[in-house]
Parts: C-alpha cells; structure tokens; sequence
C-alpha cells in the first residue's frame, strides 16, 4: 500500500532524532510529535488517523504554511503500549518539540499526561474521549471529538428505543475499556437499567473465549463493545459460532473502517458510533474539502472515518496557529489562548466550540452501520 511505504520512511527519519529536530526549529518549522501505534494489531488506527493529518499539512505547506513556516509532523511507533508512548514522549520533550498531535488512545496518552503537563506543552486531538483526559480540566489538552460518555448516551439511546434493554458489554481491560463501561453503565442507569453482563479482553489480544462464554448464555439483546477493531471482529465471528443472535454495536475508536476489513462479509448488521460526519457523504463541505485533498495527493489515502479524523485534527490545530500567527509570534502560549479564542465556529461546515475554559471542541456523535461489502452507511 502507497500510504504504509510513506510512512516507513517517515518513522525512519525521528529515528534520527534531536539533530534533525534542531535543525528544522532553526529553519523555522513548527514541529509536532505525534506517538501512536504504526505496528502491532491497532497499528490501523494510527496509520490511517495519521495519513489524513499529513494530507491537510501537506496541502498547508503547499500553499506556505503558517506565516510562511511549515508544519512539521514527527512521529515515533508506540504499538498502543503505554511504557512505550511515555518513553516516546519524553524523546519530544527532550527534542523541545512545539507540541504533541494526535496520540491513538487511552492508556497510551495518560501515560504521556504527567510528562507533558510538567514540561507545559500542548497536547492536541487525541484520538480518544476518555473522561480522564477531561476531567479534570487541564489547559494543555485540547479534544476536537466528542467523548466516550457521549457516545456510549446514543448507543444506549438508540437501543432501548429499539425496545432492547438486556445490553451486555465486552471492553477492554484497561482505562478505556473502563472508561466505555462506565459510560454504558451511567446511560443505562438513565433508564433504570443495568447491564446484563460485562466481560473483559486484554489490550493488543484477541483472546476473546472466555468472554463469548460468559456473555453469550444470557443472550441479551445487544452487546457493546469497547474494543478495538482486531478483539471486536473476533467476539463477533465467535459469539455467532456460538449461537447469539443480538446485535453488535461499537464506540468510534474501533475503527470503523479496520472492522469492516476484518470481518469482511460478517460485518453485515454491526453499527459503530462516529464523532466525525461520514467521509463519504460529499454534501458537506468539509468532507467536499477532504475528498477533494485526497484527489488532489494521488488517492494515497483511504477516505474513512478514522482518515478523515485525522484530517479534521490537522485543520483545527491550524486555526489555532493562525490565531496565535495574529498575535504577533507563534508560541506554545499564544497557540493555547489562540484555540481558546475560536469560541463558537464553523471550520468546514464541522462546529467547534472552545473557550479558557472549555477545550472539548465537539459533542457531535452519530451512528453508522457496516454492510458485508466493507461500506458503511449513517
């Protein structure tokens, strides 16, 4: 694939390190760090989120950067191991990156939370809607996404409207498993309901066994999953071998797209919730832009959801560079108080609100459903 040999090179190059990081600050590059999983069985995620982003800075860069000094993209492979990502992040500390872009996921980025809240620098677009990241409130962490808690609220929603109230739940055995359970156990509560069942797979793993054999007897009607793409496509295929019947439905860091490739035609019927407008509906003007930056780079990169966060991340982070650009000089400060002063806007048809004290730019969540042809439609 075009886009995987690309980003070879590019994990090839931070392996150099500090010297090439100091040479691009002494040419006047905005640098940013971005640790995510480019190996390993989540390395989708961080591959596809990452190639939209580097679409929109190339397109930006094209055109003159920010105040004629280009945006630059660091990246280190973490392979969604926490211990890993904090090392990685110490590397951009230690090389004074401008601030950290983009990180896949929940453990991986509480674990860079102490380091760069102690060093002060901004930590940008996490592809994750973990409350910890949240709450309480920390002025270096800026969200363009909606949260777990959010999304979890319209799948329960959507469920019991359904008339569907056995909901069991699967997740992950760490702070975002447990963050999506906590969500679906906060917006069952909201209708005098409990979940059914729960069970657990541990992170990176597929082992999904025990959990088919605990939550399949009870056969509720649906089940979430708080997974990733790999474990969440596993308990599918096994839960039906097993005899369910019920209904499959995910939060957004799944990865919508990674699902359908890995179930392929068995992903008939499994819905995910998206915290991004569909990346294949043109009738907005954002994904018009996005579609159109893709056409426009070689069709290197797969429209998807997970792209098209990525994308979006790219763009917003720009605004607050322009803004920090209009107060005279581009620092780490004026870019914090820059996002801050975008207040309620429209960036391509996608609203964003941030304030001083509101940093979650969106609470936009949708539904979308898979077909056995690797499609999904909202």
């Amino acid at each position: 694939m075009p886009g995987r040999r690309r980003f070879s090179m590019g994990l090839g190059a931070v392996a150099l390190g500090g010297f090439h990081l100091a040479r691009a600050q002494a040419e006047g590059r905005i640098v940013l760090g971005q640790s995510a999983p480019f190996t390993g069985p989540v390395a989708q995620l961080g591959v596809q989120f990452n190639l939209g982003a580097q679409l929109f800075f190339d397109q930006l860069n094209a055109q003159g950067g920010v105040g004629r000094r280009q945006v630059e993209l660091r990246t280190m492979d973490d392979g969604y191991e926490p211990d890993r990502c904090a090392e990685n992040t110490r590397k951009f500390i230690a090389d004074d990156v401008f601030a950290l872009f983009g990180y896949i996921g929940t453990p991986t980025s509480l674990a860079a939370l102490p380091l760069f809240t102690r060093d002060k620098l901004p930590f940008f677009g996490p592809f994750t809607g973990a409350e910890a990241l949240r709450q309480p409130f920390n002025r270096l962490i800026f969200h363009v996404r909606a949260s777990y808690y959010d999304e979890t609220a319209l799948i329960v929603r959507h469920l019991t409207h359904l008339g569907m109230d056995k909901i069991a739940v699967l997740y992950q055995n760490d702070a975002y498993g447990k963050t999506g359970l906590d969500g679906v156990t906060k917006a069952l509560a909201d209708h005098k309901l409990v979940p059914v069942a729960t069970a657990t797979v541990e992170r990176n793993s597929t082992d999904v066994a025990a959990a088919v054999d605990k939550l399949v007897p009870g056969m509720p009607h649906a089940v979430v999953q708080v997974t990733t793409y790999a474990p969440a496509a596993a308990f599918v295929r096994a839960a039906r071998k097993a005899g369910f019947g019920g209904t499959f439905h995910n939060v957004s860091f799944v990865g919508a797209q990674a699902l359908a490739d890995e179930l392929g035609s068995d992903a008939a019927g499994v819905t995910v919730s998206q915290v991004v407008h569909s990346p294949y509906q043109a009738s907005r003007q954002i994904t018009r832009e996005f579609l159109d930056a893709i056409k426009k780079g070689g069709n290197k990169v797969q429209a998807n959801y997970s792209s098209a966060e990525g994308y979006l991340a790219a763009r917003v982070l720009t605004e607050g560079l322009r803004q920090a650009q209009g107060s005279g000089k581009i620092t780490r400060e004026n870019f914090i108080t820059g996002i801050e002063t975008i207040g309620s806007h429209s960036i391509a048809g996608f609203a964003v609100s941030f304030s001083a004290t509101g940093h979650v730019g969106s609470k936009f969540v949708e539904m979308s459903m898979l077909t056995g042809d690797g499609r999904m439609r909202t």
